[in-house]
């Protein structure tokens, strides 16, 4: 035993140095990486606009600390190893993304905030897999279902949710923590109980893509949301069938397909929420539009951006045009918000309440 105790006193040693992302107690954030032939190794975070150094230790160990403490929140950060981009090897918390680069660390707020995990009731996770025919393809969706669904008894509306054109499927719960964020406004009774339905946004694959591809892609996503995954959900979860029971909202890419689904689809919807969208041109709007169904089939049409945005003034055009047509709609601007996770998980916060 005495030969084996220095083995055992050192081994958790070695591999506490390693730990990445590690928080300090005045919080400030150390990060770590192995990468003996590199030259230099930097940490870029959305915390800051200024890289963390770091420095080369034994056995090809690099290490850098935050000059200053790190502000709540969930942070993307990616190494900088010469002159590669990529993710924290020792950290599991990985931005879902088609071409995965970033890394997420999350700092809780005190007391915690929505998006924070709490000691109140906690919905589920499901994963699924299914067959869409309008694609001959399998498929793959995220769904929320809240606090006590198996004893719900009457159908419980539906929100779908649509994520950016670089994330997937796992983007709302991973990235947005739509769950917490759920479980958090339930507690507090500030959201009605519903199903969330977060489907792989791409059902045309991006790889290649041209000019074309946004359309097509926009296309294909809403007769795969009207034909396959409605019903999927509808015959595999106890859902309202009926216009007024269902919802959809999107970010960027999927803040298009929002716009889609209100414009061709709004016989079917009652709720549309556009963040950050790819709003369709004035030329969409104008051949798509049926105002008058439109605005009687629609209770919500909530349109956000940010004036940061590298997409604000796409959404100021169509919300100028909308508005002169007729369209009804609810426009909000957020003032120095950017194009990022950190405004939509706020616009989440804030669109929730509004539903059914």
């Amino acid at each position: 035993m005495l030969r084996i105790l220095p083995f055992i006193l050192l081994f958790p040693m070695s591999i506490l140095a390693q730990v990445s992302p590690d928080i300090l107690p005045d919080g400030r954030v150390t990060f770590r990486i192995i990468a003996p032939q590199a030259e230099t190794v930097t940490v870029k975070g959305q915390w800051t606009k200024a890289p963390v150094t770091l420095t080369k230790k034994a056995k090809g160990l690099w290490e850098g600390t935050t000059p200053e403490a790190v502000p709540p929140g969930i942070h993307e950060y990616s190494f900088n190893v010469d002159k590669l981009r990529t993710i924290d090897f020792r950290n599991c918390m990985i931005k879902p993304q088609r071409w995965p680069k970033s890394s997420l660390l999350h700092i809780p707020e005190s007391p915690p905030t929505h998006w924070d995990i709490q000691a109140i009731p906690h919905g589920s996770i499901h994963h699924h897999d299914y067959y869409a025919d309008t694609l001959k393809a399998w498929r793959k969706l995220v769904v929320y279902t809240p606090p006590h669904y198996s004893n719900s008894g009457k159908p419980l509306p539906v929100l779908y949710l649509s994520h950016g054109f670089s994330d997937n499927q796992e983007a709302w719960t991973t990235s947005g923590k739509t769950h917490w964020i759920m479980n958090s406004l339930l507690n507090k009774e500030q959201a009605k109980p519903m199903i969330i339905v977060m489907p792989d946004a791409h059902p045309v694959d991006p790889e290649g893509r041209d000019d074309s591809y946004s359309e097509r892609n926009t296309q294909a996503f809403a007769r795969e949301l009207v034909a396959d995954i409605i019903p999927f959900m509808e015959s595999n979860y106890n859902v309202s069938k009926k216009p007024s029971g269902r919802a959809f909202a999107g970010l960027s890419m999927g803040g298009g397909h929002a716009f889609t689904v209100a414009f061709q689809h709004h016989d079917k919807f009652s709720y549309i929420g556009a963040f950050s969208a790819g709003a369709k041109d004035n030329a969409y709007i104008q051949q798509r539009a049926e105002v008058k169904s439109m605005n009687k089939d629609l209770q919500l049409f909530w349109i956000a951006c940010g004036d940061k945005d590298f997409l604000f003034e796409r959404n100021e055009t169509a919300h100028a045009l909308m508005t002169k047509m007729g369209i009804e709609h609810e426009y909000v601007i957020t003032e120095g918000d950017n194009h990022s996770w950190p405004v939509w998980r706020r616009y989440l916060v804030e669109f929730l309440p509004l539903l059914f």
